[in-house]
């Protein structure tokens, strides 16, 4: 099953872009000065990180945010350079927002929210 197999369908309005490079790092900071961009770390094999995921997916109404997808369990080097790059400490699941190229928010495990999320876009 495919990555978009797994997550396109389902109830999840959440329109997720999946991380697959280190390179998409810069790509994310500079769409971030034209939209708020989420990046969602998630260990696809901690039921913690599920819950988390699913909430964001059943609670999403952020119009103008666009959402990152990472498994980091298939690219821990990605999250590692995540952490370096926007000098962030490594969570999971950790939800980081980004505008303007400023992290404006950072969470983990059950403090991840949709509601706390948007307090920090407009």
């Amino acid at each position: 099953m495919s990555w978009k197999d797994m997550f396109s369908g389902g109830s999840s309005n959440v329109p997720w872009k999946e991380m697959t490079a280190e390179a998409q790092i810069s790509e994310i900071v500079e769409r971030s000065h034209e939209n708020p961009q989420l990046i969602f770390k998630h260990s696809t094999r901690c039921s913690i990180s599920s819950m988390a995921k699913s909430r964001l997916e059943r609670e999403w109404n952020l119009e103008n945010v666009e959402p990152w997808y990472l498994d980091l369990i298939a690219y821990r080097n990605i999250s590692n350079a995540i952490a370096s790059q926007l000098s962030v400490h490594h969570e999971s699941p950790q939800a980081i927002l980004l505008k303007d190229a400023i992290v404006v928010y950072d969470s983990s495990h059950n403090s991840i929210s949709v509601s706390e999320i948007s307090k920090h876009v407009s």
